[in-house]
């Protein structure tokens, strides 16, 4: 029986990434850097990939996506395209966070921290007991500089859509609740300070 494939993707930040991974083996990957445009871009990039594996939409068994942290619009983006492709495919979708995909096979203990915002990084130590880390097992965000004592930083063995693809195939027997998004502050966008409009029945 042929190994399944995974098609993983990742908008979390300033970028559009996507893998197509049949069993360990990468078909296909791509990282391209963007400030914004990743909903108008992730599409085209995941039929791009499929064409160079030689594959089309119905060789999918899974698909692995970035949940976050990270950026609010991003990670709209890659869930809401992952649960689309789920109900239309009939096949798992299955949620990774960005710090558990760039702590992908290394060696634990080991600290994962990713730029933000605002002199903002994300971060988690993974191997650690989390009363000894602080993080109690979720990704924190601090000041750069202002982190515990723990591990140095380590740079992720595998891209971040090879890692998260990845992660979706070892988690495809049990996938668990369909992918949701990871946020560690409110949104920027505040809510309406007028009252909502009255609507009068006809």
């Amino acid at each position: 029986m042929p190994d399944p494939v995974c098609l993983g993707f990742d908008t979390s930040a300033a970028h559009c990434a996507a893998a197509l991974l049949r069993g360990d083996r990468v078909l296909a990957h791509r990282h391209e850097d963007m400030a914004k445009g990743q909903a108008e871009r992730l599409f085209p990039m995941l039929e791009e990939l499929l064409s160079q594996a030689g594959l089309g939409w119905p060789d999918i068994d899974v698909i692995g996506v970035g949940t976050g942290p990270g950026n609010f619009t991003g990670i709209r983006v890659a869930v809401a395209a992952a649960r689309g492709l789920s109900l239309a495919l009939r096949i798992p979708a299955i949620g990774i966070g960005v710090t558990e995909a760039a702590a992908y096979r290394l060696p634990r203990p080991c600290r994962i921290v990713i730029p933000s915002r605002k002199d903002q990084v994300i971060w988690q130590d993974f191997g650690i007991e989390a009363a000894e880390s602080g993080t109690e097992g979720r990704p924190q965000q601090a000041a750069a500089g202002t982190l515990p004592p723990g591990p140095a930083p380590a740079a992720p063995a595998f891209p971040l859509a090879v890692a998260v693809a990845a992660l979706a195939l070892e988690r495809r027997a049990s996938p668990g609740p369909r992918p949701a998004p990871v946020y560690l502050r409110p949104a920027d966008a505040a809510p309406p300070r007028e009252p909502a409009p009255v609507i009068l029945d006809r």
